[in-house]
């Protein structure tokens, strides 16, 4: 009688489970983006822990002004940045969700090739060699600055976003104020593209 119920139940949760993954799977069709877009844009948190957060020009802070050493050698500063919407991206190698991320960074990077628009990595951990031969893996076209370096490019978004968990992009307006953070890893382009485009546009 025992051994009959123990497999019944055996059963009974075979089925569970497959009702369960059923039911992930279902969730998981959703497109992320098409989530993003029927929100109103602001704060929007996927179920993944995904996060989106929009700020108003009239509420953003000072520009940021940062300088730091990339991985080729060169010396960069927000200088360099000034005019453009820029794109600022927090990852290091050993990352898995930034590996799984970073062709979706250089699809929108492509995407406004020609336009105001420029892209900076900032590597938190990795050195120059490790950096470089990310970059090249993952087709990434444009610099990454190395924190092992100098790390008062982290300093400088320290206060603008927390960077103690990564992968982390922040997109700054033309002003070089922080527009919107984007925390976690981006599984769909559009939603940073949209983000990108937006700031663009202001007038």
């Amino acid at each position: 009688m025992t051994r009959g119920f123990g497999k019944v139940r055996a059963a009974a949760s075979l089925v569970l489970s497959a009702v369960l993954i059923a039911g992930l799977a279902a969730c998981s069709a959703d497109p992320l983006a098409e989530q993003y877009r029927e929100g109103d844009n602001k704060g929007f948190v996927a179920s993944d822990g995904f996060k989106v957060v929009e700020i108003k020009a009239a509420d953003r802070e000072d520009p940021v002004a940062f300088e730091g050493v990339l991985d080729t050698g060169e010396k960069t500063t927000s200088a360099d940045y000034a005019g453009d919407v820029t794109v600022v991206n927090f990852w290091y190698a050993g990352c898995a969700p930034c590996r799984v991320e970073a062709p979706e960074l250089e699809k929108v990077h492509d995407a406004f090739e020609g336009q105001d628009v420029k892209f900076l990595g900032v590597n938190l951990y990795d050195g120059a060699e490790a950096s470089q031969a990310f970059a090249k893996k993952f087709g990434i076209t444009y610099p990454s600055a190395l924190t092992t370096v100098d790390g008062s490019i982290k300093l400088a978004f320290a206060g603008s976003t927390p960077l103690n968990a990564v992968p982390v992009t922040l997109v700054l307006d033309k002003e070089g104020r922080v527009a919107a953070r984007l925390i976690g890893q981006i599984e769909e382009s559009s939603i940073l593209e949209t983000l990108v485009r937006e700031t663009l546009e202001e007038s």
